[in-house]
């Protein structure tokens, strides 16, 4: 078993407007294992959101992680992912789909809500992304 913890953000500038996202991949001891992020020159928040996440699902499987527990500070995707809210985009839907064929490869995953303050290094992330790219 090879527990991971993940820490994802993402967010858009005019929503719609440029967005970043980010992920990053600590492993049990918070070490961090691993990280990436992208831009898109116009997306909304909740792609840029579900855009970190699938990230992280790749860095995860790519860091061989059997045991995820992913930390969003978007309550309505984490509500999204665990059920208690549809999806009613339909670009948002295939996300939701993607990560739901990535999640299957893991022992366990789990998707948590957490405040933006204690999701501080994925939003560092992002805004430096959004920052390089407004240059």
């Amino acid at each position: 078993m090879k527990k991971g913890i993940l820490y994802t953000d993402g967010g858009a500038r005019g929503n719609p407007g440029p967005a970043g996202f980010g992920a990053l991949l600590f492993d049990e001891n918070n070490l961090l294992l691993s990280f990436n992020g992208g831009y898109s020159q116009h997306a909304t928040n909740n792609y840029a959101e579900y855009s970190a996440l699938l990230v992280g699902l790749k860095l995860a499987q790519k860091n061989n992680i059997t045991h995820l527990e992913c930390y969003l500070d978007s309550e309505l995707v984490v509500k999204q992912l665990n059920g208690e809210y549809k999806v009613k985009d339909t670009n948002i839907q295939s996300f939701h789909d993607k990560i739901f064929k990535y999640i299957s490869d893991f022992a366990d995953c789990r998707f948590l809500h957490v405040p933006r303050s204690e999701n501080k290094h994925a939003d560092r992330l992002v805004n430096l992304i959004l920052d390089i790219k407004a240059e």
